[in-house]
């Protein structure tokens, strides 16, 4: 899955409206190494020191997951893990009303399967090349050799 197109601003270019309804521009993000997923806080605490960001988009595509309202959505990913990396609104993933994002990050990458469940990670790189996609049921997470070297 990784990097077929070249056009970094593709990903600067997007905006997403965070968990609290804010509009979010992702030139925020530049010079920073993202991982777009659901979440994750024990790898962003572990790097969060050295430039590295996780953007969790919550979606209520599989089953019943994420079908709680977005404010109860990030009661409980605080209380129960302590999150403190960016929340956005839930979005849709894939189909029709996929999210501009995902709909971006998936054509950006060679592989653009259907994500299949919760969880599914992009890496991008510190230029906002998306870099790879890590299926839901990947363990690690992410490569710790593809996420150090941008590190």
């Amino acid at each position: 899955c990784f990097l077929k197109a070249t056009d970094a601003d593709g990903f600067y270019s997007q905006s997403a409206v965070d968990i609290d309804g804010n509009t979010v521009s992702f030139e925020k993000y530049k010079g920073k190494v993202a991982l777009v997923v659901n979440l994750l806080q024990e790898l962003y605490t572990k790097h969060q020191g050295r430039g590295f960001r996780i953007l969790a988009f919550p979606s209520s595509q599989f089953e019943t997951q994420e079908s709680e309202p977005e404010s109860v959505i990030k009661q409980n990913l605080i209380e129960k893990y302590g999150a403190s990396f960016d929340m956005f609104s839930k979005v849709d993933v894939n189909g029709e009303n996929a999210s501009p994002l995902y709909k971006y990050l998936q054509s950006a990458l060679a592989d653009p399967v259907e994500i299949t469940w919760n969880f599914a990670k992009f890496l991008i790189d510190r230029h906002g090349k998306p870099y790879k996609r890590y299926m839901p049921d990947v363990a690690p997470i992410v490569s710790p050799s593809d996420l150090l070297q941008f590190l």
